[in-house]
């Protein structure tokens, strides 16, 4: 009898897996066949009993180059990732739980895409059908814990498939209703016995046509908002995150009209903080700058841009700014218009369709009313995309930055660049921006420990135009909104990342978030640094997700704002006069903590420890890198407009 090598019994139980060209898919294998058609790539989750004919469908994806596996620690952390692939990519993100508590651990992070608005497919398992009121181990049917009726209030569409027959109805019904406006998640509960099924793919449906249909724009609304702007002598555009595939356009109307130009803080890294009409963030944690523009009596004219009117992005409802005739809503969906009913127009179409109409009509008058000027402005109509300076060998030596620049200068040649580009010697440009900072002293303050703002001063001039940004729940994004603003970004031009390169998930507010949605940001974007800014009650909730991102081998750099306590809740309780109680954490050592998992890691005190790190270095390293950042932990976070508007309510 011939002996059987371990190798051997390997390919003979992939040949026993792997369907035949005759023999019909599984129904797992039928739902990664639709994914592999959307060009998605992975799927985040944790295998488990129940889910395992969609991790065995995923082996056979894999070795035929689909989409493939990633596992993360935490369901929530896979829902976490899979919102930050679907931000940097546009795509769909998919995230999957074996049945019980697996689906259960995954509902944060749903709720908290379905609050930003972001597309996710979530597959979790059931026990089998024929065992549902029997009291099966994780049993999570609707005869115990009844898993798809949790989901209910926190996806776009959420069913069970109760027969395979239903599933690629079922499945393509979801993913079209996640990707249209407004985007979502949406949920798939299926029966291990339905995962096992065989199936057939007789007619194949093609997703992409559906996923991406023509729009139709209303020559009517459009002929209103240009005579709004054409008569408009102040008008200021506030920029939500829906605006962003528009965003080169709208910013190009603004030029073209010396219109301000304002974000709310979902919209943060949208513009670049140098922009020429850029006045800074109105809402949590915003700029003095811009609140007092849009208070301004002179303003005659705001369009309200791919925003959603939450409490953050209107400063708690300030009905002195965004809620007035003067205001006209622009946005993909009129469901957010529930939220405005007094203004001076409602829109509601394609952004990029509807913006590229309206600049044609405002060209179109120049050129029939001023024919001078118009000439005059299409010769210099811009035709490369003007960045802020930036030099980033200077990153390589590890010299501190002196000297100033407050110019915005187009892109040049290498053998070209200006001699004090070539001597890499640039600070931030800080009178190029068009807007204050609270504490302006504060942010290039050399003091020890530490000042926040300070390094969010660093963390923009060290890092390289093309890093990710991601802000986690708490201080964190409060610093980041206010204090950090990247530069060498854009000013104009079509954008490939809608959603900007700083990411702020605001509308649930998860603690742990960004930490997980850097690992989806990092596989989508192979090449790019990716920074997650998360505080030290973040990283002790969910800094598991750092051991993906060593599994992975992906170039994160975690920047812990360690200040041994949940700092927002405690700032919070100085700011109101409430009791001090229940924000200490006993000090940790992040590095310690970091190296356990395979990362590399450095204590940071003062300006001069990260002057130390050698951040080219960092970026290309094959595996995270954590940054156990010890702050001041006195340094109240920027809520001085928040405060100002609540005491005048009082």
């Amino acid at each position: 009898m011939p002996s059987v090598t371990p190798s051997d019994a390997s390919n003979k139980n992939k040949e026993a897996h792997e369907p035949s060209p005759t023999q019909p898919l599984r129904a797992a294998d039928l739902i990664l066949h639709y994914l592999q058609q959307l060009d998605i790539e992975f799927v985040f989750g944790i295998p488990g009993g129940g889910i395992e004919p969609l991790y065995d469908a995923l082996a056979r994806s894999q070795r035929r180059g689909g989409p493939r596996p990633v596992i993360a620690r935490h369901e929530t952390g896979a829902a976490f990732m899979a919102d930050g692939y679907a931000r940097e990519t546009g795509k769909l993100g998919v995230c999957c739980a074996t049945t019980g508590p697996g689906a259960t651990n995954m509902i944060t992070g749903i709720a908290s895409a379905f609050q930003d608005q972001i597309p996710l497919l979530a597959i979790t398992a059931q026990t089998p059908l024929r065992t549902f009121g029997r009291g099966g181990v994780q049993e999570s049917s609707c005869t115990g814990i009844n898993t798809v009726a949790m989901y209910e209030h926190c996806t776009r569409y959420n069913t069970l498939v109760s027969h395979v027959e239903q599933l690629e109805r079922k499945l393509i019904t979801a993913i079209t209703i996640a990707m249209q406006a407004p985007q979502g998640p949406v949920h798939l509960s299926i029966p291990l016995d339905i995962l096992r099924e065989h199936v057939s793919i007789e007619p194949e449906h093609n997703l992409k046509s559906l996923l991406y249909p023509s729009y139709a724009i209303d020559d009517g609304a459009i002929d209103q908002l240009h005579n709004t702007l054409a008569t408009a002598h102040n008008a200021v555009f506030v920029l939500g995150a829906g605006a962003g595939h528009a965003v080169g356009t709208i910013l190009e109307i603004a030029v073209l009209l010396n219109a301000n130009v304002v974000t709310t803080p979902h919209a943060k890294g949208l513009v670049s903080s140098y922009h020429p009409q850029y006045r800074g963030v109105y809402g949590l944690a915003g700029h003095a700058t811009a609140h007092n523009l849009l208070k301004n009596p002179r303003v005659d004219a705001v369009l309200a841009i791919g925003t959603d009117l939450d409490e953050q992005a209107t400063n708690s409802w300030d009905s002195t700014a965004l809620m007035s005739n003067k205001v006209t809503f622009i946005d993909t969906t009129a469901l957010h218009f529930s939220r405005s009913p007094m203004a001076r127009q409602h829109i509601s179409g394609n952004l990029r369709s509807l913006f590229d109409r309206l600049i044609t009509r405002l060209y179109t008058h120049r050129k029939e009313e001023e024919p001078v000027l118009w000439q005059f402005a299409e010769h210099n109509r811009p035709r490369q995309f003007p960045v802020i300076q930036f030099d980033r060998r200077a990153n390589e030596r590890r010299q501190p930055r002196t000297g100033t620049s407050s110019s915005v200068t187009p892109i040049r040649p290498k053998d070209k660049r200006h001699e004090h580009e070539r001597r890499g010697s640039l600070a931030i440009p800080q009178t190029a921006r068009r807007f204050l900072l609270q504490d302006e002293d504060k942010y290039i303050s050399d003091t020890r420990p530490i000042k926040p703002q300070r390094l969010m001063y660093d963390l923009s001039r060290l890092f390289p135009p093309t890093t990710r940004f991601l802000a986690d729940i708490g201080n964190s994004f409060l610093w980041v909104i206010h204090y950090l603003h990247p530069y060498d970004r854009r000013i104009i031009g079509d954008r490939s990342l809608p959603t900007g390169v700083i990411r702020l998930g605001m509308g649930f507010a998860s603690m742990g978030w960004a930490i997980g949605a850097a690992v989806g940001t990092a596989l989508a974007a192979p090449g790019n640094p990716v920074v997650c800014i998360a505080g030290d009650g973040a990283i002790l909730m969910s800094g598991q997700e750092i051991n993906t991102a060593v599994q992975e081998k992906l170039s994160i750099i975690f920047v812990i704002l360690n200040d041994a306590a949940f700092g927002t809740v405690k700032h919070g309780q100085q700011m109101s006069g409430a009791e001090l109680i229940a924000h200490e954490l006993p000090p940790v050592d992040f590095v310690t903590y970091a190296k356990s998992m395979g990362a590399n890691a450095y204590r940071i005190d003062s300006p001069d420890d990260i002057a130390a790190l050698n951040i080219g270095a960092l970026c290309r390293h094959p595996g995270p890198t954590v940054l156990d950042v010890h702050i001041d932990p006195d340094e109240l976070p920027p809520l001085e407009e928040r405060i100002k508007m609540l005491k005048g309510k009082a």
